[in-house]
């Protein structure tokens, strides 16, 4: 049986890992023949929202911990990630993706990356496993191989700015519908748009369906 691990970024799409997307990647990694370990950084959320009025309610909260709400508890701290265990690593989507695995949501193409987070997704790649991205994760995906020299292709749907920002990095951005996955081959990354496009839970689970499908075929 395949194994790969997921890596969550906090609970709720304001803040945290999309509930939606990280439960619809877990459910199809099981339908697809696979198990999972979750993992999460063990640090400060960057701020949380009141997912009722969307606004900061000034408490602090923790990712792993937080996290764990999805993981229904099984979960492990990102620093204890080693892919020599996994076959492959995947990262659902949320504002979590790109506030507290990254930066981008405050600073954009200058944002900055985990270095946890950077040392799993580079690690992972060199070890010839197969890495996995939802929504706006592949932004954090693309910001780990800045600078790399590897030109790695990816998919947040059809946002000409963030696509713009990607493709500075070095990454190579492209257009695809909500229920098809982008797979560049040659380099083991896989990517789907969910709700970068989807107007339900439906959409947004037939593109992750469609990426964990074609990840576990590959490995």
């Amino acid at each position: 049986m395949k194994k790969i691990a997921v890596v969550l970024a906090g609970c709720g799409v304001n803040d945290g890992s999309e509930i939606h997307e990280a439960v619809a990647t877990l459910l199809a990694l099981k339908r697809n023949g696979a198990d999972y370990q979750c993992f999460a950084p063990d640090k400060p959320q960057h701020h949380v929202i009141n997912h009722a009025k969307g606004e900061e309610t000034g408490e602090k909260r923790n990712v792993l911990v937080e996290s764990a709400r999805i993981a229904r508890g099984e979960i492990k701290p990102l620093d204890k990630y080693n892919p020599a265990d996994f076959d492959g690593l995947v990262f659902p989507g949320g504002f979590g993706a790109a506030k507290n695995l990254c930066t981008f949501a405050f600073d954009g193409a200058s944002c900055t990356i985990d270095a946890q987070v950077k040392d799993a997704i580079l690690k992972t790649n060199a070890a010839g496993k197969a890495v996995g991205a939802v929504c706006i994760a592949p932004v954090v995906v693309a910001k780990a191989f800045e600078g790399s020299g590897k030109k790695v292709k990816l998919t947040i749907g059809n946002d000409p700015g963030v696509a713009g920002i990607i493709e500075g990095w070095g990454a190579k951005h492209e257009n695809f519908p909500v229920d098809k996955a982008c797979v560049d081959m040659e380099n083991k990354i896989f990517s789907a748009p969910a709700y970068m496009l989807a107007q339900d839970i439906a959409e947004a689970a037939s593109g992750i369906e469609d990426m964990v499908s074609k990840m576990i075929k590959a490995i």
